[in-house]
């Protein structure tokens, strides 16, 4: 079931098909149903999701996105999902989102940061600091 499940959620942010090499770590989601799904299976646990709310026509957004796909790839442990906002407008509006790109970090189902505009750096940096620490071998 989980391979089902994995296999409806997954598609690439930019709707480019995926490649075999290196599959997108950025989930795109373009119904209700599936988000509310995904998103209250990750709010049961500590891990840090960043959501990408972005637009198809926001070129910052499309700028920034080689970037999102990178920090995807260096920050296994941190789920990443990717919402058009002209898709999903109900998510958008529910998380306040009024300009594009907007990251919502979430923990818990609880906001704990937002980074509003192309800040790749900002972004990075946000995500450092609530992702959770790594555990010391002993």
């Amino acid at each position: 079931m989980g391979s089902f499940l994995s296999s409806l959620l997954r598609a690439t942010a930019d709707g480019s098909p995926e490649s075999p090499s290196e599959p997108s770590r950025v989930q795109a989601f373009h119904s209700a149903p599936r988000w509310q799904l995904h998103f209250n299976a990750v709010k049961e646990t500590s891990q840090l999701m960043v959501i990408d709310f972005a637009a198809s026509w926001c070129g910052p957004c499309r700028m920034v996105e080689p970037a999102v796909q990178a920090m995807a790839s260096k920050f296994a442990d941190v789920e990443f999902a990717k919402i058009d906002v002209d898709e999903l407008s109900d998510v958008a509006r529910e998380f306040g989102v009024q300009a594009m790109p907007t990251f919502v970090l979430v923990k818990k189902g609880k906001e704990v940061d937002r980074i509003v505009g192309a800040k790749k750096d900002e972004l990075e940096k946000k995500i450092q600091k609530h992702r959770p620490a790594p555990v010391a071998a002993s």
